[in-house]
């Protein structure tokens, strides 16, 4: 390496560097609305593929979704989970009980909206949209449905900083950014799999990624309210971590894996899960 691309390289660890430091001088709701922001954006980003083409190899898009599983099933583990069970080692009940009735507190939540409110997962008929009957079109049930599941996404960004601002030593800066990449990279085919399937109908590319990246403009919102809650109730926090572990695993289980095997390319699937999986395992353990 000569000495000008060792400059070039201290240059911009040095810059790097102070961009950690500016954002960690931030207040932490705010960097939860930052985090949720970043989410969003990467999901508009996998809308605007729209504008380039019609189509996606199916191939690629079930890649996209085993990896984007494997990342949401590691970070519901090691960014929320393992916290809340740490924490909850503190408290005067037996450690299990509040990361436990958290955990399926989330998945009850996420399945008794799944019930109640009409959504279409993608590449399904609008014939078997899920919930109560409706005349709403196809693109607002496409919508509705990713929309639904990245609720808990922002709620868990939210949480992991609003530990931070709690001042518990089991959530760190790190882990909370940690989550936010996974989070934001699992969203890239989502916005993929809501823009796609409108602009193959023939809808015009404008609308196809507005509705694809209206599906995650409730993240930012739904980060501030999580970051907000638990910096106001610290003694919430490991209930807080579970529950949107619980709820990110029922998205997981419920429409990531199935949709990853529905072009069935179920090895290539399983596969880039297991890679998912482990690439969220390193990033929260290196940066926690």
């Amino acid at each position: 390496m000569t000495g000008d691309e060792e400059k070039r390289q201290l240059e911009k660890a040095v810059v790097r560097v102070k961009m950690y430091e500016y954002f960690q001088s931030l207040s932490p709701v705010y960097q939860a609305l930052l985090g949720g922001l970043f989410t969003w954006l990467i999901t508009a980003i996998g809308a605007a593929l729209v504008f380039f083409t019609r189509t996606i190899s199916t191939r690629l898009l079930d890649s996209m979704l085993g990896f984007a599983a494997g990342v949401m099933l590691a970070a519901s583990y090691w960014s929320l989970l393992a916290p809340a069970i740490e924490i909850s080692k503190h408290g005067s009940l037996p450690s299990w009980i509040i990361p436990s009735v958290g955990f399926v507190s989330g998945g009850i939540l996420l399945w008794i909206l799944d019930r109640i409110i009409p959504h279409l997962h993608p590449d399904k008929p609008i014939e078997e949209a899920e919930g109560p009957q409706t005349r709403w079109h196809r693109s607002i049930l496409l919508v509705t449905a990713i929309t639904l599941h990245n609720i808990p996404e922002g709620l868990a960004v939210g949480v992991a900083f609003g530990g931070v601002i709690a001042g518990v030593p089991e959530a760190s800066l790190g882990a909370a950014i940690a989550l936010a990449i996974g989070i934001a990279i699992q969203n890239f085919p989502e916005g993929i799999a809501v823009a796609m399937p409108l602009r193959g109908e023939g809808m015009s590319a404008g609308k196809s990624f507005w509705y694809g990246q209206m599906s995650a403009v409730v993240e930012p919102v739904a980060a501030v309210i999580g970051a907000v809650a638990v910096a106001y109730a610290a003694p919430f926090l490991p209930f807080a971590l579970a529950f949107a572990a619980g709820a990110m695993v029922f998205v997981v289980v419920e429409e990531l894996i199935p949709g990853s095997h529905r072009h069935n390319h179920v090895d290539l699937a399983t596969c880039c899960l297991m890679a998912g999986f482990t690439f969220m395992m390193i990033l929260d353990v290196a940066l926690s």
